[in-house]
């Protein structure tokens, strides 16, 4: 079984797939992306940091231009580089959060369990103030930057919106469950999904 992890910032993706890998007893990746998806491409990780998950309004727009010329994008070839890594992953069981991987494993015919994880405002600034990112960006601008940043990304490689019912198995609002119910959650229905 190989289980996606998608989610808005700061819903407690990393969190959950750690807990999730204790309790299977199988690898999660996470930031294991970047160093991987690094030598896969050639570009350095401060480059995958940047460009492998998130893009700009403007940064689509230039993306999807430049792309109708013969120019293949530092953005189209960390994403590429990303799916080989993705597909490499998914021939043991494991849990990988976001990089569009539900997408890429269905395009492929590989099964997968696929999870979005959400929450309100509120909860997820308290989260976002904890893991204290955001530089000297106000915490609220740097939230709603990141969750649009990462829907632009997923829709340009996907064609599809993030977090729309039908890309996902199940859709959790951590906000409200809590994350070790979440967690309890998703080891039970996983056990029955793998006995079926």
């Amino acid at each position: 079984m190989v289980i996606t992890i998608s989610r808005e910032y700061a819903a407690y993706g990393s969190t959950v797939a750690r807990a999730l890998s204790q309790r299977l007893g199988i690898e999660y990746y996470d930031e294991d992306f970047i160093q991987m998806t690094s030598k896969e491409s050639g570009y350095s990780e401060d480059d995958v940091t940047r460009e492998g998950e998130s893009m700009s309004a403007s940064t689509r727009f230039i993306n999807s231009f430049l792309s109708t010329t013969a120019y293949n994008s530092s953005y189209d070839e960390i994403f590429q580089a990303q799916r080989r890594v993705i597909l490499e992953l998914a021939k043991k069981p494991c849990i990988m959060v976001g990089r569009c991987s539900n997408f890429i494993l269905r395009e492929e015919g590989i099964k997968s369990f696929d999870v979005f994880l959400h929450a309100d405002h509120t909860f997820r600034r308290a989260h976002a103030l904890e893991l204290n990112e955001n530089g000297k960006m106000d915490i609220d601008r740097y939230i709603d930057r990141c969750d649009h940043w990462r829907k632009t990304y997923y829709h340009t490689y996907t064609g599809h919106e993030m977090g729309n019912y039908h890309d996902y198995h199940l859709i959790v609002d951590i906000g409200r469950i809590g994350v070790e119910k979440t967690v309890d959650l998703l080891v039970s229905l996983i056990g029955d999904v793998n006995e079926n």
